[in-house]
């Protein structure tokens, strides 16, 4: 097999420059107070064509992270007077909140495009310093201005109480607005000291915006909502967050219910599951769970959620859970959508999204469904009994749903601690082939190699190729380790992007060409011979150390994910066009709120194979060890 490095993974503690704010004349150092200086959101923007492709992708993945977490929306510029200009001006820099009409500059440079650092900038611009930089700095940090370069000292001057406000937010050392711990150093030692050591090589992390930044970001802006996050549930108080049970078939008893553990398993909920080196599980956790042990085939009971409405112009959601299937392979659990034509439409349409059978599982598995609702809908869990003997039944927990696309492969790897450092050096576990939107096929891999792991993607023969455009170039490949902490809107993953280019060359032929010509490896996959290119990608996507933080390890799992995106449109543009959802062949007309359900007795045309982006665990994963 042929490796290429795309690149070293950069630091996410990295020792930022603290200078990288431009001043206009009487502005503070520090969180603005508002007025003026504060953006209208949405906020308008430009793309500049000096900015490389992979730095305009991951400025648009950024929007989606504020959109996620925070009431700030961005969108294409019209004629608005201040707009954002997202530029390559020679370094990473911006001012602070709205201070110049007719394109406000935001410089980004290829060196800093990482999603973490544009955050970084994006937060600037919006009107946030550096966390180092607040007044109350002194009970968490400690300043060595011996180790500061000389002329700079300023750079690290307090911000008082009347030009600036923590919106009684507490200090935060993850701040992605916090200087490393060597920020301006003349090479004498560190600038920066936490009061708490354990926090000494955290400083200046740059995976993402964390949960207080995006608190003080909707402090500051007045509001207590979010773009595109539309409903969460851990279950942990015990309630089932608003959702409510469809009344089912007279001769069937089957419903959900909350517990804390199940006899044939899980013996405990996901969210409090231990993570790295912590032990979540110090208060009792819990989650929902259907039995399939009783009752006929065709048995059934269903959970839906309140209706929601969508808000963003792009018609796509996201849904994501982590389930627990115990019952029987026959078993099932289907995921539906009830969308409703307008206020009169008291019924709905039932329409089939996604669905989970097979074998059962021995860890709490992840799993994704892109929905496509256009207007006011509910998300219906459905739990349907096969025809075989079953122990146990489906668990539910951890529920997210937001108005954004879902990755577009997920490859869960459970003990993954254990297969780290048991494995010998170099193993590689694949994903099965995915096809991308226009046609492409790949596959991603996970290489072990100890004490690190190494994530690559891997173009592949497949079912279009002699149709497709080759070499298959200014794709995005986005890489990245899931943060597993339960509310997406408090994770902070890691992840690295690049863009296939023509300047990807090895002995004159392009990494990116088909690989029927590229040829480096071959495997058989559902007895079909398939032909394998250039893996490419970064060796060291995390060591051990680092997934031992955060939630990246939890009950022992590692996730990774992956998108493969077209950003031709981008050259030229500042946006993409909306994703698009390919339908299930199943819709069904509820006649009855309370009776419809019952007279869904078979889900006809329906593949498994075509359910989004489907959870790949380690017992569905290829491990290969070829040379």
């Amino acid at each position: 097999m042929f490796f290429v490095d795309i690149g070293m993974d950069r630091n996410t503690t990295n020792d930022l420059l603290v200078d990288d704010t431009l001043q206009k004349p009487n502005t503070g150092r520090s969180t603005i107070l508002g007025g003026n200086a504060l953006w209208k959101s949405p906020v308008p923007y430009v793309l500049d064509k000096s900015l490389d492709l992979n730095t305009k992708g991951v400025i648009l993945r950024a929007f989606d992270q504020f959109r996620v977490k925070s009431c700030i929306d961005f969108k294409p510029r019209d004629t608005e007077e201040y707009y954002l200009s997202f530029k390559n001006l020679a370094g990473c820099w911006s001012y602070v909140g709205r201070v110049d009409p007719n394109g406000q500059n935001v410089s980004i440079s290829a060196d800093c495009g990482y999603i973490g650092e544009v955050e970084h900038m994006i937060l600037h611009a919006l009107g946030f310093h550096h966390e180092e930089l607040r007044y109350d700095r002194d009970d968490y940090v400690q300043i060595d201005f011996d180790n500061v370069l000389a002329g700079k000292e300023n750079d690290f001057s307090k911000v008082g109480k009347n030009l600036s406000s923590t919106h009684d937010v507490p200090y935060d050392y993850l701040s992605v607005m916090h200087s490393g711990k060597n920020a301006l150093t003349n090479g004498n030692g560190s600038t920066i000291i936490t009061k708490d050591p354990k926090f000494q090589d955290v400083i200046g992390q740059r995976m993402e915006m964390s949960s207080h930044d995006a608190e003080e970001l909707n402090l500051l802006y007045k509001c207590n909502s979010t773009i595109a996050s539309m409903f969460f549930c851990d279950f942990s108080n015990g309630m089932m967050c608003q959702m409510s049970e469809i009344s089912s078939c007279a001769q069937s008893d089957k419903k959900w219910e909350v517990v804390t553990q199940v006899s044939r398993g899980p013996s405990s909920d996901h969210t409090s599951l231990p993570a790295g080196n912590k032990d979540n599980g110090q208060e009792t956790g819990y989650f929902i769970h259907a039995s399939t042990a009783s009752g006929q085939k065709g048995d059934s009971a269903w959970l839906e959620t309140q209706i929601m409405t969508t808000k963003r112009e792009c018609k796509v959601q996201c849904l994501q859970f982590y389930y627990f299937h115990s019952g029987n392979e026959l078993d099932e659990l289907n995921i539906w959508i009830r969308e409703f034509q307008d206020e009169h439409d008291t019924k709905g349409t039932l329409r089939l999204m996604g669905q989970i059978t097979g074998q059962p599982t021995y860890h709490w598995q992840i799993h994704h469904v892109s929905l496509n609702a256009a207007k006011n809908f509910q998300v219906v869990f459905e739990v349907r009994k096969g025809a075989g003997n079953s122990d146990g039944g489906f668990s539910v927990d951890d529920i997210n749903l937001s108005e954004t696309e879902c990755p577009h492969v997920t490859l869960q790897i459970d003990d993954f601690e254990k297969l780290l450092s048991s494995s010998d050096f170099g193993t590689r576990i694949y994903s099965p082939r995915h096809y991308s939107k226009e046609g492409y096929a790949y596959r991603i891999g996970a290489i072990l190699y100890q004490s690190f792991v190494g994530l690559y993607v891997q173009l592949l023969s497949g079912d279009y190729n002699a149709q497709l455009e080759w070499p298959c170039l200014r794709r995005q490949m986005t890489l990245q380790l899931l943060d597993q902490t339960p509310n997406m809107q408090k994770k902070m993953s890691k992840q690295i992007s690049f863009v296939t280019e023509q300047t990807h060359m090895t002995s004159g032929i392009n990494w990116w060409d088909n690989p029927l010509k590229t040829y480096r490896t071959d495997f058989f996959e559902n007895g079909e011979l398939v032909y394998g290119g250039f893996l490419v990608g970064y060796p060291f996507l995390a060591s051990l150390e680092e997934l031992q933080t955060r939630e990246f390890l939890k009950g022992g799992s590692a996730i990774f994910m992956f998108n493969f995106e077209d950003l031709t449109p981008l050259v030229n543009g500042s946006s993409l066009s909306c994703p698009q959802v390919r339908p299930m062949n199943n819709t069904n007309r509820s006649t009855n709120l309370g009776g419809g359900p019952c007279f869904l007795t078979g889900i006809p045309g329906f593949s498994p194979g075509l359910a989004a982006s489907p959870v790949l665990s380690l017992l569905l994963a290829m491990i290969s060890m070829q040379t």
